[in-house]
C-alpha cells in the first residue's frame, strides 16, 4: 500500500489500530514492513504495538487522550485523579490519565503522553459511564467511583487534614448517598470509614456556603 493510499484511509481515524488494517488488506505481512518504514521515518507515530498515531501534519482529525486511553487497554475506564479533573473536583490539571482495567496493571510512556491502569478484580470494574467527545467514545468513572478509586488503590491513611489538602471543589457534584452505598460493595472497613469522613467533609463544605 502506497502512504497517500494509507493517509487517505485512516486520516479520519482518532487512532489507527493496523490489527483491524490487516484483516483487510491482501498482504498483512507487506503492510507490516511498511508500517515499520513509516514509524522510522516519522509519517506515523506508535503508541504500543499495533496502535498508532498518524503524524500530526497527516491527520484530519485531533485525538482525544480519553479514547486513545480505552484504546490502549481494553476493558477499561478513565478513574482517580483524571476523573477528578475532568468532573471538576480539583482545580489543577492532571498530566497522567489513569484507568482502571480488570486486565495486568501497566504504565506506558507514549508521545501522546502518560498512561496507567490500575488492577482491581472484576466485581469492582463498575461506576462508570460512556461518553463521547467529538465522535471519539470513552468510559469515564462516576465522581463517586472516582473517589473510591482513588481511596482502594492508593491505600492512603485519610485524615480531615489530608482532605483539606486535596481541595476538592464542586463537592455538590459529589452524592454522597451514591458514595456511601457504592463503598459497602468494597467490602472493606478502611474504605468506608474513609467515606464517613469524606462524608463529613463535604457536609461541612456545604454548610460552608460553598454550595450557595
Amino acid at each position: 500500500m502506497e502512504l497517500n493510499a494509507f493517509i487517505q484511509k485512516v486520516q479520519y481515524f482518532p487512532v489507527v489500530d493496523t490489527r483491524v488494517l490487516s484483516a483487510v488488506h491482501p498482504n498483512p505481512l507487506s503492510l507490516k514492513v511498511q508500517i515499520s518504514r513509516w514509524v522510522k521515518s516519522g509519517k506515523l507515530i506508535q503508541l504500543r504495538r499495533g496502535i498508532y498515531l498518524l503524524a500530526e501534519h497527516y491527520r484530519k482529525i485531533l485525538p482525544v487522550e480519553y479514547h486513545i486511553a480505552g484504546v490502549l487497554k481494553t476493558p477499561s475506564y478513565i478513574s482517580l485523579e483524571k476523573a477528578f479533573e475532568f468532573h471538576g473536583l480539583i482545580p489543577e490539571a492532571v498530566k497522567v490519565v489513569t484507568c482502571v482495567t480488570t486486565k495486568r496493571p501497566e504504565s506506558l510512556e507514549t508521545p501522546f503522553g502518560r498512561y496507567d491502569y490500575r488492577h482491581v478484580k472484576p466485581s469492582l470494574f463498575w461506576g462508570y459511564t460512556s461518553i463521547n467527545l467529538n465522535d471519539q467514545p470513552f468510559f469515564m468513572a462516576t465522581p463517586e467511583k472516582a473517589l473510591l478509586d482513588f481511596f482502594y488503590l492508593r491505600q492512603l491513611k485519610v485524615s480531615m487534614d489530608y482532605l483539606r489538602e486535596m481541595r476538592l471543589q464542586n463537592v455538590e457534584n459529589i452524592n454522597v448517598k451514591i458514595l456511601r452505598d457504592n463503598a459497602r460493595r468494597f467490602n472493606k472497613k478502611s474504605l468506608t470509614k474513609t467515606v464517613e469522613l469524606l462524608s463529613e467533609y463535604i457536609h461541612d463544605e456545604l454548610k460552608g456556603g460553598k454550595r450557595l
